[in-house]
């Protein structure tokens, strides 16, 4: 169930919301009684990559990979750009 809450309780009690975040539960923020962004856990990237996997993997590129091989892994994870420049 996502819980509503409002931009000063988001900053007054972010511990809080950490917390909730962490054992599941996703939030609606409003603003001026208006929803203005979502706050949900990060489990899994869109691919079902876990958050242990992506680590892994984003570790093996070590700091001695290029640009491009870089570049290459985090494509396969997510996928390419979709962006036009």
């Amino acid at each position: 169930m996502t819980r509503k809450i409002t931009q000063a309780e988001l900053r007054n009690g972010s511990a809080g919301v950490m917390d909730a975040l962490e054992a599941g539960e996703d939030f609606v923020i409003t603003r001026n009684g208006r929803p203005v962004g979502e706050l949900r856990p990060v489990s899994s990237s869109p691919d079902g990559v876990s958050v242990d996997e992506l680590k892994a993997r984003l570790a093996r590129i070590g700091r001695t990979a290029t640009g491009a091989e870089e570049r290459a892994e985090i494509d396969a994870i997510f996928g390419e750009d979709r962006f036009d420049d």
